[in-house]
């Protein structure tokens, strides 16, 4: 999903204030110290600043060792520095959340991957060439149903996606029912199974089967299966909370497809418009733990495990789609799973090799310029 929201120019205190962080190294912190330096990371997040990203915060554990860097500021008017326990908001890494309550659920025998929608959610896809009695659980968390992603709706769009609209609608409240009839009035994009189109729309739905199988809100299952177990103290599901928990960073958008023209605060929004599809909240401290916890197996069996990791091409040629997991290939080889995600001032990126051993989560509290995978390449390639 995405962002949005007004603030001043910068005053000559602001720009001083990002001078100081262009040319400052990042700042260091961790309770243990990760074997092996991070050099290449440093000078990454320092150019993520130089590029235009007002501040980035970003987390590696490689072991049980951590290491954690700030780059950059978190409030424009007063310059004060981001912080390496900032909370964010996650945007679509909420995928990864979901599909793992999914295949928990499904070795718990409560449900298959090849159930149906219509069966678990009768009557709900459908119109326009819709059908859920086509489409199983594992094309909505592959994103090969061909249903229509609600976020690329003209009238969604105009609503929520220009400056004037999220000006007016930025705390709205939208029953996931609504956003399902918006991506219903428009057609899909293929025949289900018949190819990859990453879709929002799947994951509301993925989200509203969890909530079907166990009678419970999809994140008091994320609470209780995940957050709680990994003591992910800085992760959340908000319901309509607009405001970020403490410790947190500003954030900033142009509202437009430019990197130029007036900075926006769009820190405050109802993130309840994203459900199942990039509603949570979290820290990179919090995501390295949730992925080296997921690719070690402390959250899956193994064959639950083996079928999240069973992937199908994706729209990046680097990369593949699993069930809520991306398989990145880098540039030395290396392959990282995790997931992106970006919503209105904040584009996040977390990642870990395939033993979960060493991860890393960045996070830049704005969303019109820098490369989280520079930062990425960086780190597990050294460049």
């Amino acid at each position: 999903m995405n962002r949005r929201a007004r603030t001043a120019a910068l005053t000559a205190a602001t720009v001083m204030a990002l001078s100081a962080a262009l040319t400052a190294p990042a700042t260091a912190a961790g309770p243990v110290a990760a074997p092996g330096g991070h050099e290449a990371t440093k000078r990454a997040v320092r150019a993520a600043v130089a590029d235009g990203v007002p501040g980035v915060t970003v987390t590696v554990r490689r072991g049980h060792g951590t290491w954690a860097a700030t780059a950059g500021v978190g409030n424009l008017k007063t310059g004060k520095p981001r912080s390496t326990r900032d909370h964010y908001r996650i945007a679509s890494i909420t995928k990864t959340f979901v599909a793992t309550v999914v295949l928990q659920l499904e070795a718990e025998g409560r449900l298959s991957l090849d159930d149906t929608v219509e069966k678990w959610l009768p009557g709900t896809v459908r119109g326009n060439g819709h059908d859920g009695g086509r489409v199983t659980i594992r094309h909505l968390l592959n994103h090969t149903s061909g249903i229509f992603d609600y976020l690329e709706d003209p009238g969604f769009q105009q609503t929520y996606m220009t400056a004037d609209g999220f000006m007016k609608h930025r705390f709205d409240e939208a029953a996931p029912e609504d956003l399902l009839a918006i991506a219903m009035r428009n057609r899909p994009y293929f025949e289900p199974g018949a190819s990859f189109a990453y879709s929002n729309t799947n994951y509301l739905l993925a989200a509203r089967v969890i909530e079907r199988a166990t009678g419970n809100d999809y994140g008091d299952e994320i609470d209780r299966r995940i957050i709680d177990p990994l003591h992910l103290t800085s992760t959340s599901v908000p319901t309509t909370r607009v405001t970020l928990p403490r410790p947190s960073s500003r954030a900033y958008s142009k509202l437009a497809r430019t990197d130029t023209g007036p900075t926006y605060d769009v820190t405050e929004l109802n993130p309840r418009l994203a459900y199942g599809s990039g509603q949570m909240v979290s820290s990179s401290a919090d995501l390295t733990r949730f992925y080296s916890a997921l690719l070690g197996g402390r959250l899956l069996p193994p064959e639950q495990l083996r079928k999240m990791r069973t992937t199908v091409e994706s729209s990046r040629e680097t990369s593949r789609y699993g069930l809520g997991l991306v398989d990145r290939e880098l540039s030395c080889g290396i392959h990282v799973w995790g997931h992106d995600g970006g919503i209105y001032g904040s584009n996040s990126d977390a990642v870990t090799t395939a033993n979960g051993r060493h991860s890393l989560a960045v996070n830049f509290n704005g969303d019109w310029s820098g490369s989280t995978d520079a930062i990425i390449e960086a780190e597990f390639c050294g460049k």
